[in-house]
């Protein structure tokens, strides 16, 4: 039975988040592929994971034997995290731009499950598995575009989630999604919706790709 570990993180609901609706289509096309399968689901913004503490932190570097009932508390939370992250199969992940980076609640997940020595460092616990990240953004941050340096997202989960944890990454990126509520942006709304048909297609393809490849 395969497993898929699902992140969302926008705090727009449902059909208002584009990174929300193309997780959902993946999701989708995933379960068609993989009725028997399991998904969990971690929307972080309806139930945050806490953030990383001194007591969390330090337990990591503190012999079990040792470590205060403080610190055994919070790292129990921590290694829940991390062995969701070890047990799946493939990993999804809505990754919306929030003021050129990713949303607070996404780093704070990132934050409980980067331990070196485990998921991170020469062996990284869950590297090879497959993780697909829907990267939406307002604008476009695209390379040529005015705004490229901006561009925050891709880069820091590519370090991240690739080269720290060794997880197999690709990108979907719906952009321009302000564009039909932005009069300043209307002009571009062709170009969204170019943008929108293409990730929602990249999203099923992926999905099918991902589970035939895991079935081989």
């Amino acid at each position: 039975m395969t497993t898929l570990l699902h992140i969302d993180s926008s705090v727009l609901p449902g059909e208002a988040s584009s990174s929300r609706s193309v997780a959902d289509a993946f999701r989708k096309a995933w379960e068609e592929q993989h009725p028997e399968g399991r998904v969990i689901h971690r929307d972080l913004a309806a139930h945050p994971v806490p953030h990383i503490t001194a007591a969390a932190w330090s337990a990591g570097f503190t012999d079990p034997s040792e470590r205060t009932p403080e610190q055994a508390a919070a790292f129990g939370e921590r290694v829940r995290l991390m062995e969701e992250l070890e047990r799946a199969d493939a990993v999804l992940i809505g990754a919306p731009m929030h003021n050129y980076s990713i949303p607070s609640t996404l780093k704070a997940w990132l934050d409980n499950v980067f331990m070196l020595g485990r998921t991170a460092g020469e062996a990284p616990s869950a590297k090879g598995t497959p993780a697909v990240v829907v990267a939406s953004r307002g604008g476009s941050y695209a390379p040529g575009t005015p705004r490229e340096g901006f561009e925050f997202v891709q880069n820091y989960l590519e370090v991240v989630l690739q080269g720290a944890l060794g997880l197999d990454l690709e990108f979907i990126v719906p952009e321009l999604t302000m564009a039909p509520t932005n009069p300043a942006m209307s002009e571009l709304i062709p170009l969204y919706e170019v943008s929108r048909e293409r990730a929602f297609a990249d999203a099923t393809a992926k999905a099918k790709a991902l589970a035939e490849r895991l079935a081989a």
